[in-house]
C-alpha cells in the first residue's frame, strides 16, 4: 500500500491531460474516449451488474493463481467482497465500454474474468464482438458464466484454466484488444505479453491492469515500454495502454483520467 501511495504521487507530478499531448492519435483517444462525458444508456446495466454482486452474500472457495489481493487472501470469500475488493470499478468499466466502442474491437481476449464485471461491460459495448475470457478459479468461472446468462450477454466464451495453459491455444488467434487482469506478478505478466505478441495486428491495444500495484509490476511495465514492437504507451496509473502502430514514433504518455 505504501508503494502505491508513493507511486501515485510520482504519477501526479509527471501526468498531464489532453493539453500536454501532441500526438493526434493519442489526443483523439484522450478527448473522444477517455474524457467522453456522454451518459450512455448501457451505463445503467453496468451499474446494476455490479450492484447485484455487492448484495450477494453467497460464499465461494477461491483458488488464486496470481499475486493475490492487498485486502487479504482468504480461501473462503463472499461474492460481495470479491466484487468490492477485486472487481473492476464502475468508472473503469465505463471506460472499457467506451474503449471497445471507440476502437470497434471485434476480437477481445481477457485474462482474469473474476466475476465478469469488466467482461460484461465489453460485451455490452459491442454485441457483435467475440470475447474470450479466461479464469483460473473454477468456482469463480462457473459463477461468472451463470451471471452472463442471467444478464443475456451471449457473445462471451468463458475458459476455466490457468493462463499459461490456455495461451497455448489462444496465442494462435489475432485480437483487437487484450485485457491483462489476472496475475499481478512481473514474471507472469512479461511471459503473457511475450506469448501474445504473435496475436497482434497494427491496431491492437493491450491493456494492463494495476501497473503500479507493486514495484515488480512497475518494473514489468517499464520493460514492456522498451520492447521494440511497442510504439506508443499510455500510463493512467491504474491501467497501462500499449499500442503497436508502425506509423507512430515511439513515445510514452502519462495521462490523468
Amino acid at each position: 500500500m505504501f508503494y502505491q501511495i508513493a507511486a501515485y504521487i510520482k504519477f501526479l507530478l509527471k501526468s498531464t491531460n489532453e493539453h500536454g499531448v501532441h500526438s493526434p492519435f493519442v489526443f483523439n483517444l484522450v478527448t473522444r474516449c477517455f474524457y467522453n462525458k456522454t451518459k450512455f444508456e448501457a451505463y445503467k446495466n453496468i451499474a446494476t451488474y455490479k450492484k447485484d454482486l455487492l448484495k450477494n452474500n453467497n460464499t465461494l472457495t477461491v483458488t488464486d493463481f496470481g499475486a493475490g489481493s492487498h485486502k487479504g487472501n482468504k480461501t473462503q470469500r463472499s461474492i460481495k467482497n470479491i466484487a468490492r475488493y477485486a472487481g473492476t470499478t464502475n468508472k473503469r468499466s465505463r471506460l472499457l465500454y467506451r474503449l471497445v466502442q471507440y476502437f470497434n474491437s471485434e476480437t477481445i481476449l481477457e485474462l482474469g474474468t473474476s466475476l465478469g464485471i469488466a467482461t460484461h461491460a465489453m460485451g455490452l459495448a459491442n454485441p457483435e464482438a467475440q470475447i474470450t475470457t479466461v479464469e483460473g478459479c473454477s468456482n469463480i468461472s462457473e459463477t461468472s458464466k451463470n451471471l452472463f446468462k442471467a444478464h443475456q450477454i451471449d457473445n462471451i466464451t468463458s475458459i476455466t484454466s490457468e493462463f499459461g495453459l490456455a495461451l497455448n491455444t489462444l496465442k494462435n488467434h489475432t485480437y483487437d484488444l487484450i485485457f491483462f487482469d489476472g496475475n499481478h506478478q512481473k514474471k507472469a505478466t512479461l511471459a503473457y505479453f511475450e506469448t501474445l505478441l504473435p496475436s497482434i495486428h497494427n491496431d491492437t491495444v493491450f491493456i494492463f491492469d494495476d501497473i503500479h500495484w507493486s514495484k515488480d509490476m512497475t518494473d514489468a511495465w517499464e520493460t514492456i515500454k522498451q520492447h521494440p514492437k511497442v510504439t506508443v504507451t499510455i500510463d493512467t496509473f491504474y491501467w497501462g495502454f500499449v499500442f503497436f502502430r508502425k506509423e507512430q514514433a515511439k513515445e510514452h504518455f502519462v495521462i490523468r483520467l
